[in-house]
């Protein structure tokens, strides 16, 4: 009898070991499913390169004029560039200044008469620089001041040499009471791109109000879907 009370005070104290050593295998199995852990690591890499291909996917293009300027005198940076420098900084886009081979004069009057007879004539001034591969953006951004009426003819010979149907463009002008002037149906006729609500806004604003102006641009930035 009592060889039978050992055996059985033997075999419970077995059980009772092997539950206790069960518990650990539990705990270590509980830190072994760590391994699921790559599924966040995977999406980190994907949301990094989508924000890096955003910021490639974008191109400022802007024509600007320093110098004399009507209402804020002689000025060392355009109206026009301030402008496109504070959407390529919200936005990471590149660059691309529409530079005439023939400066205009320095001075506000000559300047208008000079770009009033290219207008009249329809010119395609020559322009300087390596144009932009343009394929690799789906968003252009197109700035310019209005010029009696119109883009600057400088605008229109980018126009010629670089083909943007089938991307979007979101206008931006300067202007000092005149408005877009109809210039973003201009674009779409000449450009065959889906043309974007426009921004526009007084070269007062730009070159005295920088903080009015940022403001500005960051609604219209919002107002048109862009993200960075």
């Amino acid at each position: 009898m009592k060889k039978w009370f050992t055996m059985m005070a033997l075999a419970l104290c077995a059980l009772t070991l092997t539950a206790c050593g069960g518990g650990a295998p539990a705990k270590s199995s509980g830190g072994s499913s760590a391994p699921s852990a790559p599924a966040p690591k995977s999406e980190a890499p994907a949301k990094k390169d989508e924000a890096k291909t955003d910021g490639k996917r974008a191109l400022v293009v802007y024509f600007s004029r320093a110098d004399e300027n009507y209402n804020v005198g002689y000025i060392e940076k355009g109206n026009t560039r301030i402008l496109a420098e504070m959407i390529a900084e919200a936005t990471g886009a590149d660059t691309f200044e529409i530079k005439p081979a023939k400066p205009y004069p320095k001075e506000y009057t000559p300047a208008t008469e000079a770009a009033k007879k290219e207008k009249n004539e329809n010119a395609r001034p020559e322009i300087v620089g390596t144009m932009p591969d343009v394929s690799k953006y789906d968003m252009i951004f197109l700035g310019y001041p209005i010029w009696w009426g119109d883009l600057p003819m400088p605008c229109y010979t980018f126009f010629d040499k670089v083909k943007l149907e089938g991307k979007t463009v979101a206008p931006f002008c300067t202007h000092e009471g005149s408005g877009l002037s109809g210039t973003d149906r201009y674009i779409a006729d000449a450009t065959k791109a889906k043309v974007t609500e426009a921004l526009e806004m007084k070269g007062t604003t730009a070159q005295k109000n920088r903080d009015e102006a940022k403001k500005e641009v960051m609604d219209w930035l919002k107002k048109i879907g862009y993200k960075k």
